[in-house]
C-alpha cells in the first residue's frame, strides 16, 4: 500500500487491491460537471515483488478509492495513457457520467426538478440515494434529444431562478443523490496561519445587469425590474430574457425580481490551495477566513482538485460568496 491510499479494481470477476502500484492519485470536481473523476498515476513495469496493473478500458474495469480508510470515490475507467516511462496514467468517472453521456427526449408538466432527476435516474438504471425535495413546480420543460445531464441542468436552473435555492447532483458509494447547497455548509474552517498556503482573489462587474426585462414569444415586454441606486454608479446594463411558458402576473414579478438579484452583484471568485480536506468538495460550503484580504464569511466550493501522494494530501478550490445564506 502506498501511504494512506487505498485503490480496490473490479476486473475479471475479482476484485484485487493495486494500492502500491498507485505513485499518485488526483480527485476533482466543478460545477457543471456531471460526474467527480479520479485519475490514477500507476507504477507500469513487471519490478520486484509487483505485477503490472493490466487496466483495459474497453473491459469496463471498475475501482475504489480510499484514504485513510474513507471511501471518497467509486465509478469506472474511462481514459488510459501508457509511455517508455513505465507509467500508466487511467482516469475514471463516477456514474455522473451516465447522466451526461445518454440522450432521449423529454417532455415535463408541472414536474419539480427532484421529480425529473429521479425520472432521469430510473430511465438509465443509476442508482439514487437521497434525493431533496426542490419543492418547485416547473410548468413545462420540453427537451428533445438532449442529454439527461442538460434536462436535469435546465430544471435545476428553472428551480434557482424561482426559488433562489441551489441544489447539486453528488455521486457516493455508487449512488447518484440531490442535495440542497446552503444545507451542506461543513463546520470546516480554511484560515491563514493554520492550514491556508496559498490565495488569490478576483472580482468583475463585466456581467452586471442593472435592468431586466421579460419578453413573450411575440417579444413584447411581459415584466421588468431595475435597481435605481446600482444604476446611479455604474449606468445602464440591460438584459432581455424570453420566458417560454405561461405564467402569471405573481409568477412573472418572482422570475424577474429573481433573475436581478442574480446579475446585479459583481462576480467575485477566490481560489486557495490547503491541507487537504476529503469533505470540501464542489457544492459544499466551508468558512473562510483570510485575514490580508478582510475575508471572514462563507464560501461555496465551486472546483475543488485533491492530490494525494503517500501520506500527504492537498487540495485547491475555487470558491464563490455564499449569498444565500
Amino acid at each position: 500500500m502506498t501511504g494512506d491510499i487505498r485503490l480496490i479494481v473490479v476486473k475479471d470477476g475479482g476484485a484485487f487491491d493495486m494500492s502500491g502500484l498507485v505513485s499518485r492519485a488526483k480527485w476533482q470536481g466543478r460545477k457543471g460537471a456531471s460526474a467527480r473523476t479520479l485519475e490514477i498515476d500507476f507504477i507500469d513495469d513487471d519490478g520486484y515483488r509487483h505485477d503490472r496493473a493490466w487496466i483495459d478500458v474497453e473491459q469496463g474495469h471498475q475501482c475504489i478509492f480510499h484514504w485513510k480508510n474513507e471511501e471518497l470515490f467509486r465509478g469506472m475507467f474511462m481514459l488510459q495513457e501508457q509511455s517508455n516511462e513505465k507509467t500508466m496514467t487511467a482516469k475514471a468517472y463516477d456514474n455522473g457520467v451516465y447522466l451526461a453521456n445518454n440522450k432521449d427526449t423529454f417532455n415535463y408538466t408541472d414536474k419539480k426538478a427532484s421529480e425529473i432527476f429521479a425520472d432521469c435516474c430510473l430511465r438509465f438504471g443509476i442508482p439514487q440515494g437521497q434525493v431533496a425535495d426542490t419543492r418547485y413546480r416547473i410548468p413545462e420543460l420540453p427537451k428533445p434529444k438532449t442529454t439527461a445531464w442538460d434536462v436535469i441542468a435546465d430544471a435545476l436552473g428553472l428551480t434557482f431562478k424561482a426559488t433562489g435555492v441551489r441544489y447539486y447532483p453528488m455521486s457516493k458509494g455508487g449512488t447518484l443523490s440531490l442535495i440542497e447547497r446552503r444545507e451542506n455548509i461543513l463546520q470546516w474552517v480554511i484560515e491563514t496561519g493554520v492550514n491556508l498556503e496559498e490565495y488569490g482573489q478576483s472580482k468583475s462587474i463585466e456581467k452586471v445587469k442593472t435592468r431586466i426585462r421579460l419578453l413573450s414569444k411575440e417579444g413584447r415586454v411581459i415584466a421588468s425590474a431595475s435597481d435605481p441606486a446600482l444604476e446611479k454608479k455604474l449606468g445602464v446594463f440591460q438584459d432581455i430574457v424570453p420566458v417560454m411558458d405561461e405564467m402569471n402576473a405573481g409568477q412573472l414579478k418572482e422570475l424577474v425580481n429573481s433573475t436581478l438579484a442574480e446579475n446585479n452583484k459583481a462576480t467575485q471568485m477566490l481560489s486557495v490551495s490547503a491541507r487537504g480536506a476529503s469533505e470540501v468538495v464542489t457544492g459544499i460550503g466551508v468558512f473562510v477566513a483570510i485575514r490580508p484580504l478582510g475575508i471572514s464569511k462563507t464560501y461555496y466550493v465551486e472546483e475543488d482538485t485533491h492530490i494525494f501522494e503517500g501520506r500527504d494530501h492537498s487540495m485547491s478550490l475555487k470558491l464563490s460568496p455564499a449569498n444565500d445564506i
